[in-house]
């Protein structure tokens, strides 16, 4: 019973979730651009570790980035991963500064055992993030500019272990991409006269996302895990549509420019990612990862009255260590200790500008006084700005907390 209730439990936070999965932690000019900015779909404990995930092959840590992972669920084990976040940003253009706080539920995320070789995993993660609110003045007035929303992903995936293949796994996520992005232009006249331009993305569609990991022993205690994942490019399913309000007139009725479709219209390209780590028992982990995404030539049209997107080539390169002095010693022992490291060239382009991040992060796992469960703690500096024009410069402190509850409920289940 106890296992029902908290099956039950997890499935309403879920649901719940849908509606409160936010993009409070997005304050960056640069998401006024394509999609906003993307976020990769790891937790808090991989944030802390620049961001890996492809290689890591855990038992006790949900790992969507790659779905081959699930499979090394102990066939008595249930996990329940939920983390937030607190954003600190500040970000500079010549003379002109700002700052700001930013922060909300960050994801949602559970697995469990199916059988003794395969595993499954259910959540609710975000896909893109958009947020900011800036101005510009001109010669016969100014203009403001403001956005919000963003694109989540509610995913199920599953994986196996196949018993004629030593240390194999295969897995596979199903996502359903939701969300609305609003890109606000206000253009204020000296003579007092104002207007409002609204773009509205509206995407609603299927994401895929394939994985394998190969898991090489080279002693009793040591071995090597690579890591491979693979989503197809695709054309994106939704509406987009622009919106403009007279302000200054009595009526203030808004007035719908244009409405277009998203496919064939707009896409998303294809995505592969590999890694590769190296693990002693459970007390080391070190793992490089590499992501690239071929933007430069996907669509994405713009609307009549909005100025049009230009995409680069995406790449992204992260590192991360962990170290538990003794997963058996005291508390202090059991602690897990995280670091890492990331480059990750943007996939947008401003005017012949690329844009980069560049981030360090640093945590620690916290395991729950008699029980297997830790509260994961990180912190990251993330820089981002453009090049060779710098543009926007942009610094990030993010800290960010995960609850990693892990029960033994089915063996309890089978005692009684």
């Amino acid at each position: 019973m106890k296992q029902n209730r908290f099956f039950a439990a997890a499935a309403l936070i879920l649901a719940c979730s849908v509606f409160q999965l936010s993009a409070q932690d997005a304050l960056s000019p640069y998401s006024r651009f394509g999609y906003g900015t993307l976020r990769d779909m790891s937790t808090s404990s991989q944030r802390a570790m620049g961001g890996v995930g492809y290689a890591m092959q855990s038992g006790r840590q949900i790992n969507a980035m790659n779905p081959a992972s699930y499979a090394a669920i102990d066939s008595l084990t249930f996990l329940f991963d939920m983390g937030v976040n607190l954003t600190h940003f500040n970000g500079s253009d010549g003379d002109t500064k700002a700052s700001d706080w930013g922060g909300g539920l960050d994801y949602i995320t559970l697995q469990f055992p199916v059988g003794k070789i395969l595993g499954a995993s259910f959540g609710l993660v975000p896909y893109s993030t958009t947020g900011y609110s800036f101005g510009d003045k001109i010669t016969n007035g100014a203009y403001s500019y403001q956005g919000e929303g963003g694109i989540n992903m509610l995913y199920g995936g599953i994986a196996i272990r196949p018993p004629y293949v030593k240390g194999l796994s295969v897995g596979a996520n199903i996502g359903y991409l939701f969300g609305t992005t609003r890109n606000d232009n206000f253009a204020i006249a000296n003579n007092g006269s104002s207007a409002l331009f609204e773009r509205v993305v509206e995407v609603r569609d299927y994401h895929v996302n394939i994985g394998v990991q190969y898991n090489l022993p080279i002693a009793r205690d040591k071995r090597f895990v690579l890591g491979v994942t693979y989503s197809p490019g695709k054309d994106l399913h939704g509406k987009t549509y622009g919106i403009k309000y007279d302000i200054d007139t009595e009526s203030n009725s808004p007035d719908t420019t244009q409405v277009m479709n998203l496919r064939k219209n707009y896409t998303l390209p294809h995505t592969i990612g590999a890694g590769l780590s190296f693990n002693i028992d459970n007390r080391l982990s070190v793992e490089v990862d590499y992501t690239y995404q071929p933007w430069k030539n996907v669509k994405f049209t713009p609307l009549e009255g909005f100025d049009g997107t230009k995409f680069d080539n995406r790449w992204k390169i992260a590192a991360g260590v962990q170290y538990t002095p003794n997963y058996r010693g005291s508390w202090i022992q059991r602690v897990n200790y995280r670091v890492g490291a990331y480059h990750d060239r943007d996939y947008i382009k401003v005017g012949v500008n690329n844009v980069k991040r560049q981030g360090l992060t640093l945590g620690f796992g916290l395991p729950a006084p008699s029980s297997k469960s830790t509260i994961n703690l990180g912190l990251e500096y993330c820089r981002r700005q453009a090049y060779p024009n710098p543009l926007v410069k942009e610094n990030y402190f993010y800290i960010t907390l995960g609850v990693n509850f892990n029960e033994l409920w089915f063996w309890q289940n089978r005692l009684r």
